[in-house]
């Protein structure tokens, strides 16, 4: 499905002003208040078209209690965590597809997601709250599928790359 280039240019020039000033893409979104993160869900990578269904940013630190949005920046897209990759206390979630979804992150750790329709294409990400990692070694031992197994090793190397 072919991308919206206005809010292409957008996203991309947004997150080329926000390496300039040092700020994250999720800080530059307008009308978010301090401690309220983003998350687009996309059919392509805002600096590679190739790499297709992504989140943006792939791995978002947080501080305990900041809330996260997951934007439906393009269709077809959910969020949804991931059994075995949210840390011991923390509520699951399931996002419909299309629909933005709004969470207070409450529980320190590592929480491993996915966009439900898009998983075994590799569609993941992480979220680290509270530099937190003691949940790390069983996220990591979660079974994935197809491109997901890729996806998350990828993912997990870059968090412990730092």
């Amino acid at each position: 499905m072919p991308t919206n280039p206005s809010r292409r240019l957008f996203i991309i020039s947004a997150g080329s002003f926000a390496g300039v000033t040092g700020l994250g893409l999720a800080n530059t979104m307008p009308d978010m208040p301090p401690g309220h993160r983003t998350i687009m869900m996309l059919n392509a990578a805002c600096s590679d078209d190739q790499n297709i269904n992504v989140f943006e940013p792939p791995i978002l630190h947080v501080a305990l209690g900041d809330v996260v949005t997951f934007l439906p920046t393009d269709a077809g897209h959910n969020a949804a965590s991931r059994r075995g990759m949210i840390p011991e206390g923390a509520e699951p979630w399931n996002g419909g597809v299309d629909e933005e979804l709004t969470l207070e992150m409450s529980v320190p750790g590592i929480y491993g997601y996915v966009c439900t329709p898009h998983y075994e294409v590799g569609m993941a990400g992480l979220i680290v709250v509270g530099n937190e990692l003691s949940n790390l070694d069983a996220a990591r031992a979660v079974r994935q599928r197809g491109r997901a197994r890729t996806a998350f090793r990828a993912l997990f190397e870059e968090l412990e790359a730092g």
